[in-house]
């Protein structure tokens, strides 16, 4: 089995957005952060585990919503939350699509 930098990624991300409202977001943003931080850990560890479950684009549509979030349920004048939301989904909506490109790239050149 390969290892892959998109679920490592995605579930280092996941525990720190799972993780934030308690340790250093003062309860901001609770409901967003936990809600996708646990889902985007749980794709990551599926995808760490190598067992069948969400594609890496499940990932990154989570990671998606994280990073919108902060508008959406309106927590961007909480700075820990926000920027645990702005920097966790960012890194990983980054991560994910430049292993899908590669991908994507690789399997054109050797086809």
């Amino acid at each position: 089995m390969k290892f892959s930098y998109e679920p490592a990624v995605a579930f280092v991300a996941g525990l720190a957005a799972l993780l934030a409202p308690d340790l250093w977001a003062d309860g901001a943003g609770r409901t967003p952060l936990i809600v996708l931080g646990a889902l985007l850990a749980l794709t990551g560890l599926f995808g760490l585990l190598g067992r069948a479950g969400p594609s890496e684009w499940t990932a990154t549509a989570f990671a998606v919503l994280l990073f919108v979030a902060p508008w959406a349920w309106q927590f961007t004048g909480e700075a820990g939350a926000a920027w645990t939301a702005w920097i966790a989904g960012a890194v990983t909506v980054i991560v994910g699509l430049y292993t899908a490109y590669s991908t994507t790239d690789r399997a054109a050149t050797t086809a």
